[in-house]
């Protein structure tokens, strides 16, 4: 049998069984098991027991359940309301604050957490409707949170960005630190898009005075910095350790869940019951990506056996593009693909199939999977299928789906200008990993 028979079959199965609406991971796990039958017969399931027990030691990825925990504890702390009530104050008095304090929130909460649906539903259920109630523009204030929420998987800590680093086999710690300047660079556009639309048309947001009639937060600016101290220390611990060199991901999530017990405690919000539930919660999501990161394995494995994966770059190095054409190609096509697709789906097809092409093309690693995953988190903005798109209307029910739609579409260009940024201008990506050393 051909690579290209092999590649395309199993394509196809892959394609009908999410057709089916079957789980992501079980659609997997019958892709390798008929692999595997197909290739080596009975004998072959050793190579498959082999993958699961190469996939579950890997230490990058035991980062992803203490991530987990840790913006867990977070969201039960109270962590965030002093966070949503401290921005409030310190915003101050212009036009389309809760616009601003709605893109900064979601920037802040990824640096804790990480989790776009999770930031979309509570933005949806808490800031969403105080928005609404105040005047500001219903799908505008839409938007703002979907962009917020896209944020959080590429300001780091990110379990998106450990599972991309783990199946491109490259430093998580890198990976994880190519996103600070990438988010914070997304972060700036959106702002200065939001600026602009409430100056070109103020009938987005109510007057001032109005605005700020009901603020939660009293007191001085000063206390209200104070009162971010214990989250911002938090991102120290996780990503500061980090950058520093001081601990690997894998330690400095752990630190992380320390500091999110200690902040717990703070807030008197400490109880056996939250801690059982954050745990439960972890548990139940890296269980299935374990599943799902161990069918990775095996079919990176089963593309090297059918020759694919050689065959593919032979196949790349023969179309002699140019580099920026080429680039072009591997970024065009997930975000059309994930327009319909899942995103960790379409990333265990994906990646294994373009490692051998960033070789060829000498491509930094960092650098070009930083700008996929970018790319992977459009992916849940798009309609018709963006899972952030439906955490929010899970949230604002009586929103039609319609407008959320409507509202997303901006903010897709904006993010798909900054990976137009990031591919022309590299240092972006590239500059803080540098500075934490050889690879």
């Amino acid at each position: 049998m051909t690579w290209w028979v092999a590649l395309s079959g199993g394509m196809a199965l892959l394609l009908s069984l999410f057709l089916l609406g079957v789980p992501l991971f079980v659609a997997f796990i019958v892709l390798n098991v008929v692999g595997v039958f197909w290739f080596f017969g009975a004998s072959g399931f050793g190579l498959f027991a082999n993958s699961i027990y190469t996939t579950a030691t890997m230490n990058a990825l035991s980062a992803v359940p203490l991530f987990i925990v840790m913006g867990e504890l977070l969201f039960r702390s109270g962590a965030m309301e002093v966070l949503f009530d401290s921005l409030d104050r310190l915003i101050g008095r212009i036009r389309g604050r809760q616009y601003v304090l709605c893109i900064v929130l979601s920037a802040m909460i990824g640096a804790l957490s990480g989790a776009a649906m999770a930031v979309a539903g509570l933005l949806g259920r808490s800031l969403f409707p105080t928005m609404r109630k105040r005047g500001y523009d219903t799908q505008f204030s839409a938007g703002t949170i979907l962009a917020g929420a896209s944020l959080d998987p590429i300001i780091p800590p990110s379990v998106l960005a450990i599972i991309v680093a783990t199946l491109a086999d490259v430093s998580a710690g890198r990976m994880l630190i190519a996103g600070i300047l990438p988010g914070l660079m997304l972060t700036g556009m959106f702002l200065i898009y939001v600026m602009v639309r409430v100056r070109l048309n103020p009938a987005l947001a109510p007057d001032v005075a109005v605005d700020i009639l009901d603020r939660k937060t009293g007191g001085s600016v000063f206390m209200a910095f104070v009162r971010m101290i214990p989250s911002l220390f938090i991102f120290f611990m996780v990503m500061g350790l980090i950058m520093l060199g001081v601990a690997t991901p894998t330690e400095a999530a752990a630190t992380g869940v320390l500091g999110a017990l200690v902040i717990a405690a703070y807030y008197r919000r400490l109880s056996f019951a939250m801690v059982t539930e954050a745990l439960a919660a972890a548990a139940t999501v890296a269980s299935l990506l374990l599943i799902i990161m161990s069918s990775a394995v095996m079919f990176s494995q089963l593309l090297t056996f059918t020759g694919a994966t050689r065959a593919m770059g032979e196949f790349v190095v023969g179309l002699d593009l140019h580099a920026a054409l080429m680039l072009l190609a591997m970024l065009a096509l997930p975000f059309i693909l994930y327009m319909f697709l899942d995103q960790v789906a379409l990333m265990l097809v994906l990646i294994p199939i373009y490692k051998p092409i960033l070789q060829i093309y000498a491509f930094d690693e960092i650098w070009f999977w930083t700008l996929y995953l970018v790319v992977a988190v459009v992916g849940g903005l798009t309609p018709p299928f963006g899972y952030v798109l439906f955490a929010l209307k899970s949230a604002a029910p009586d929103v039609p789906i319609t407008t959320i739609f409507r509202a997303s579409w901006p903010f897709v260009w904006i993010i798909v200008g900054g990976i137009a940024v990031m591919a022309v201008f590299p240092d972006i990506i590239t500059f803080l990993p540098r500075l934490t050393g050889p690879k």
